[in-house]
């Protein structure tokens, strides 16, 4: 997800609420902590006619908000998103760990069933279900603890976002008034997400089934649900069955780095091969991805690949979901050596943001998150500098643009 800012608020807000990132709630004087509260309940009171309007009955609403206040927490956890502030590398091997992979295999054995009817109806193969699940909430194992209204409100109310999660928070109050969950089991991330693979509350309403065909879309303790849901996530935003995610490759000595996305065929006459020794798909097109630079593990990605980042915008989160599902089918571990540097600074990674914005490359935000839009302007300065042009940022390309006038 494309992630914003923590906005700075005026009034109550201020008064009210304390936040910096990895602290717990501090402590507020007793006339701040009125204030706060009185600013969050002119907020929720201000929902009352929107959610009325979408259905939610006064009781529903009322219990709904039952002894909710801000969580300064909640805030704290949106700057500590791993898969925007680690190494990609260092981001897919915690995520693959020896106890996910065998977990996940026994998860594999005892759904085979399930998965492969969910495979059969949505054609979405069951790597990259079991790949969604594991990264998601380890197969089920952990959910979330945080009450999804709770979540939402409080980052709806202090300007994280608050178009969206205030969206999402009514719809969180629709699916309760709908009883398709218990209040005391609406229970998820810190962003709302919810479920045995987290869906926020629009991608519940949107694209949950009925996985066990018994008249409810469960996504909390249902796997058959969770996994049918997820399936049909993934097969709507575009999903094309027969066409893999994409595959590790190995480029030929002098490889121009020019080239970026072709066809299979083409990038087979060019010299390039999978990693695993398996031949190249007769169809389809893909991009060249080297999420570690020149020097780094490369990879031809397709569509399927950029439809996992509908799930989660991260290349850190799509990689770990594809390289996840392909480990517990029996795929090799990535092969290519992964760079040696440190990660840039979030000042130093928002300074290259900023001149690359500067010098007309870059329109996204500067946040310091590195994603598509950024690697996308990387790769054109370096062209327009006559640099190898991989899309890679790091020290080299700040150093470039730092001389860059």
């Amino acid at each position: 997800m494309r992630q914003l800012l923590v906005r700075r608020l005026s009034g109550a807000l201020l008064l009210g609420l304390s936040f910096t990132a990895g602290a717990a709630v501090m402590a507020l004087p007793v006339q701040a902590q009125e204030a706060s509260q009185a600013g969050f309940q002119r907020f929720v009171q201000g929902l009352w006619p929107e959610a009325k309007a979408r259905g939610v009955s006064q009781a529903t609403f009322n219990e709904a908000f039952r002894g909710v206040e801000p969580d300064a927490k909640i805030i704290a956890l949106t700057k500590k998103q791993s898969e925007f502030v680690r190494p990609i590398w260092d981001y897919i091997n915690g995520s693959i760990s020896a106890e996910r992979l065998k977990r996940g295999r026994e998860m594999n054995a005892e759904w085979s069933k399930t998965l492969a009817a969910v495979e059969k109806t949505y054609g979405v193969p069951r790597s990259v279900v079991l790949g969604v699940w594991g990264m998601e909430t380890n197969y089920g194992s952990f959910t979330g603890s945080i009450y999804a209204i709770r979540a939402l409100s409080t980052l709806a109310y202090t300007g994280y976002r608050p178009d969206f999660f205030r969206e999402e928070l009514l719809t969180a109050l629709q699916i309760l008034e709908q009883e398709h969950v218990d209040r005391s089991k609406m229970l998820g991330s810190w962003a709302g997400a919810m479920g045995q693979t987290q869906f926020m509350p629009s991608s519940f309403m949107k694209y949950a089934v009925d996985g066990n065909r018994d008249g409810v879309r469960d996504i909390w303790s249902s796997v058959p649900d969770a996994m049918a849901s997820t399936a049909n996530y993934l097969r709507q935003h575009g999903w094309e069955p027969g066409l893999p995610w994409g595959f590790e490759v190995q480029l030929p000595k002098g490889f121009d780095f020019r080239y970026l996305k072709l066809n299979f065929a083409q990038w087979q006459t060019l010299g390039l091969r999978r990693s695993d020794g398996k031949a190249m798909p007769r169809a389809g097109e893909a991009t060249l991805f080297l999420p570690g630079g020149a020097g780094g593990p490369a990879f031809l990605v397709t569509k399927n690949y950029d439809v996992i980042k509908a799930y989660n915008s991260s290349d850190a989160y799509a990689m770990g979901v594809a390289h996840l599902g392909d480990r517990l089918l029996g795929g090799l571990p990535i092969q290519g050596a992964w760079p040696k540097g440190p990660m840039m600074e979030k000042d130093q990674r928002q300074e290259l943001q900023e001149r690359l914005a500067r010098l007309g490359f870059y329109e996204g935000e500067t946040d310091g998150k590195f994603g598509s839009k950024t690697r996308e302007a990387v790769r054109n300065f370096q062209l327009r500098r006559g640099l190898i042009p991989d899309g890679y940022a790091d020290y080299a390309v700040l150093r470039e643009l730092r001389a860059t006038r």
